[in-house]
């Protein structure tokens, strides 16, 4: 799938019209509790584009596809990327967690480490997106799953009251907009 300028300011301006909305007290947060299997399946799922997910996914098409590195490199350049352009913006803004003392707000730039303050944007979203827009790049056959993968762990970033609905679909947006570049730069297209 190409990349899209409606699809990315889309993401963005629903990002940018939610956090308006939370601002302004919208409700947002759920307070679910998972039990069981689907605490076990849901935490599995949410961890989709994380670091040890990624490098798997990586082996694998280096190990199963005869382009191998060519396509692994821009798989983990892109997921990798996301990760650190989401880490940036978080210490640029610092927003605090849902259920959290000062709740959604912005506490602006800091650089020490502190996971109640970096709800903006949603890493984990980002990561889920990066990933699976570069093996679907790859991959167009397994592309529903992937995207399957990227929304379900996105949604349950939400779901289980890590970051509001804003911080989610700013993650979605970083994601495909980091992986398109790395997938450009890369000469991948």
């Amino acid at each position: 799938m190409a990349f899209s300028w409606s699809i990315f300011l889309s993401l963005l301006a629903a990002c940018g019209a939610l956090m308006v909305l939370e601002r302004r007290g919208l409700p947002t947060t759920l307070s679910l509790t998972f039990k069981g299997d689907i605490k076990r399946e849901s935490r599995w799922l949410a961890q989709y584009g994380q670091a040890v997910c990624t490098v798997v996914a990586a082996l694998l098409v280096v190990q199963l596809d005869p382009a191998g590195w060519n396509r692994a490199v821009p798989v983990l350049v892109a997921t990798f990327g996301a990760t650190l352009v989401t880490t940036a913006i978080k210490k640029s803004v610092s927003r605090v967690r849902p259920g959290r003392e000062n709740a959604g707000k912005f506490l602006g730039p800091s650089l020490k480490h502190g996971n109640f303050k970096e709800s903006f944007p949603s890493s984990h979203s980002a990561c889920a997106v990066a990933l699976s827009a570069a093996l679907a790049a790859f991959y167009p056959a397994a592309a529903g799953t992937f995207w399957v993968l990227a929304i379900g762990c996105a949604v349950l970033r939400y779901l289980l009251d890590a970051h509001w609905p804003s911080d989610v679909l700013g993650g979605i947006a970083v994601g495909y907009g980091v992986a398109h570049l790395a997938l450009f730069v890369l000469g991948a297209r």
